[in-house]
């Protein structure tokens, strides 16, 4: 079975004006772009008057090598979401009104096919080969992926805070 051990956890919340499509289209955009595979698993949509609820989850995996693959796991909840129109330069657009919240955790997935799982000495070999043999990768990858996680994060954060600013 492989060893899944979640390494970082962030958070975004921001409330105000800002893109719904241009939003979904960027943190998508974002993953594609570091060659991550997006998969959306869950996706709900509720009417409250005038205002949508949304909510939905991704994972977004990359492998390393045949034994590492990291995980990226996000729900985001957008709440109240109403159309408005803003004015940017002296011109009239529709854009977004609402709260956001997006829950990012990292996860390293070690041996993801279970190949090291055959036989007790098969997991008796890989247990030397974590703590002898790779550490310096394992750690390697570990940065990699709090590197993208807070990258992440903070570019959306920006994105959020900049598309605001009608």
């Amino acid at each position: 079975m492989s060893e899944k051990e979640q390494i970082i956890k962030e958070k975004v919340e921001n409330t105000g004006v800002f893109d719904f499509k241009a939003f979904y289209s960027y943190a998508y955009g974002w993953f594609k772009n570091e060659n991550y595979s997006v998969v959306e698993e869950k996706y709900g949509e509720k009417i409250v008057g005038d205002a949508k609820d949304i909510y939905f989850e991704w994972k977004a995996t990359k492998s390393f090598s045949d034994y590492f693959k990291v995980e990226i796991g996000l729900k985001f909840i957008i709440g109240g979401l109403k159309e408005v129109e803003i004015e940017i330069d002296g011109k009239k657009s529709k854009s977004n009104r609402g709260f956001v919240s997006v829950e990012v955790k990292g996860t390293l997935v070690r041996d993801p096919d279970s190949k090291w799982d055959a036989t007790p000495s098969w997991r008796f070999m890989r247990d030397l080969y974590n703590k002898y043999v790779i550490p310096k990768r394992v750690d390697d990858t570990k940065d990699k992926l709090v590197s993208d996680v807070k990258t992440f994060k903070d570019e959306l954060k920006s994105f959020l805070e900049l598309s605001g600013r009608g």
